[in-house]
């Protein structure tokens, strides 16, 4: 899904931020064989202000004047067009007279032409051939021009998104712990009283900040012992729910070309720059010669999204379904709160991400999107997470997404911060945002479907699982102060060897001589 994504230096991690700067496609370096945009750029001349709207709704206010600027710079695309036209009218009339002279006794039509001696034909020629070469340049900068201005419009907004700056609930998943004065939960009386999981993970010795710090430094940390089972539980119960709705697995790469990163939406939204990415380091020699710079993905839907660049689709073969499971990189610039403590926001961890092409059908999107929620639900639900389902605000969405619905489990430690909720999954629709970036087709037949004109297929994306949070989220519902133990979620106990208990290490038998 789309989250914030951030810059790495490969071999030193330096971290490099833009403020200031709206890089995105247009400004990232792609290469001459990469993918070529294919915007609407007429449509956003013939609706500037539903433009210029979305863009406001969105916080994207630096772009807001974007569809002006092209409307300006199509009128002189327009000017520039006709001058040429003009030009290079004389100019074949010059090149008719100069190959053939008699031409000019012969030719009515030629005007002043009559009047010039053959060196002053051979000037005017080269005058026009310089004056050609102005104008195509000039047009070349305005094509140009116009792309960039498009490629930083965020995508048009659904009708189902709530406009304003707050999301609307639609459902809620488990019912919500109750927690007394004193933190003790009323349904278990003295047994229960919430830790956070920072604590918790210490108690038990399975979550290790303090080796992490010292290791990579804050917003790393290692999972020890059942945490680290954990995780793997985690992912395996993800991808059977997934697989078993017939979603294809891939083991996707963990890095990508900036410029695919950028064509899928992860691009900096204001003058903070907040989306950034970790991108790796160049040789001089790679950077000289072109190369495009590359970056670790900050979610597999980067690399799935890719998995189709420049390619034809088989309209009878959508929607195409995959799940994959990463390793995400994002270089968080949140404030170092308590908010954001422990395992809340981190620069690594793994996720199982759902993505999906489906035809540029409203309905067919829809029927993924339910089912992607449908598994959301599923997984959230079966692991006992009290959970709230929001249809996100238009100032929440990314620059891909035409919608996007949330879902944020009730986390103890988080009460007095967000009223104790704290996001884990994500789903989104993006319409033809990235296949327009990514030059990916449908039509009938695919590749070999004929002449027919082919269609940008939709995208769609979802988090089926992000390990820390919910990892998170369980040992703070699932902590029993007096026994000292975490409940592990039936669903997962397959993968946990069979135990329904997570508990303080056992302590070393000392050996008998």
């Amino acid at each position: 899904m789309q989250r914030a994504v951030k810059r790495l230096n490969c071999s030193s991690l330096k971290l490099a931020t833009r403020p200031g700067s709206h890089r995105g496609y247009a400004s990232a370096k792609r290469p001459s064989n990469g993918p070529k945009p294919a915007l609407d750029i007429k449509h956003i001349r013939q609706h500037p202000e539903l433009y210029e709207t979305t863009c406001r709704e969105r916080l994207y206010t630096a772009q807001a004047n974007n569809p002006a600027k092209i409307i300006a710079l199509s009128e002189q695309l327009v000017q520039l067009q006709h001058s040429g036209r003009g030009l290079r009218e004389r100019a074949n009339l010059l090149r008719r007279v100069l190959a053939n002279p008699a031409t000019l006794t012969d030719d009515s039509t030629l005007g002043d032409l009559k009047a010039l001696s053959r060196e002053e034909l051979h000037a005017d020629a080269r005058r026009i051939k310089e004056e050609l070469a102005v104008i195509v340049q000039a047009e070349t900068d305005a094509q140009r021009a116009m792309e960039e201005l498009a490629l930083q419009l965020p995508n048009l907004t659904s009708a189902e998104t709530p406009r304003g700056p707050e999301p609307r609930v639609l459902t809620y998943i488990n019912e919500k712990p109750f927690f007394d004065e004193e933190g003790r939960s009323s349904s278990s009386g003295s047994h229960n009283i919430w830790r956070s999981h920072v604590h918790i993970g210490a108690e038990l010795g399975i979550l290790d900040f303090a080796s992490a710090s010292q290791t990579s430094g804050w917003g790393w940390y290692y999972l020890v012992g059942a945490a680290a089972q954990l995780e793997q539980a985690l992912v395996q119960y993800a991808l059977a729910v997934v697989t078993r709705h017939g979603w294809t697995q891939v083991a996707p790469p963990s890095v990508v070309y900036g410029h695919i990163g950028a064509a899928c939406g992860f691009q900096p939204r204001d003058q903070h720059g907040e989306q950034q990415v970790y991108a790796i380091a160049q040789s001089p020699e790679d950077a000289a010669a072109g190369v495009p710079p590359l970056a670790l993905a900050g979610t597999s839907e980067i690399p799935l999204a890719g998995m189709k660049a420049m390619a034809t689709l088989d309209t009878a073969d959508l929607p195409l379904k995959r799940v994959a499971v990463s390793r995400c990189y994002r270089a968080e610039a949140g404030a170092r709160g308590a908010s954001t403590r422990g395992l809340y926001r981190v620069h690594e961890f793994t996720k199982v991400e759902m993505f999906a092409w489906t035809r540029a059908d409203p309905d067919e999107a829809q029927d993924v999107f339910d089912e992607m929620l449908d598994m959301q639900t599923e997984i959230v639900g079966s692991l006992g997470l009290h959970a709230r389902v929001l249809e996100m605000p238009a100032g929440d969405l990314g620059a891909s997404a035409a919608r996007k619905v949330d879902m944020e489990a009730w986390f103890p430690s988080r009460q007095e911060h967000s009223a104790g909720w704290g996001e884990v999954t994500s789903a989104s629709m993006c319409t033809d945002y990235q296949t327009r970036r990514l030059q990916t087709r449908a039509r009938p037949g695919g590749c070999s479907g004929g002449s027919a004109d082919a269609g940008f297929p939709w995208t769609l994306n979802g988090t089926a699982l992000a390990v820390p949070r919910v990892l998170a989220a369980l040992l703070e519902v699932g902590w029993n102060e007096k026994a000292k133990t975490v409940t592990i979620p039936e669903c997962l106990r397959p993968w946990m060897d069979g135990r329904d208990k997570i508990g303080p290490p056992t302590p070393r038998k000392k050996s008998s001589s």
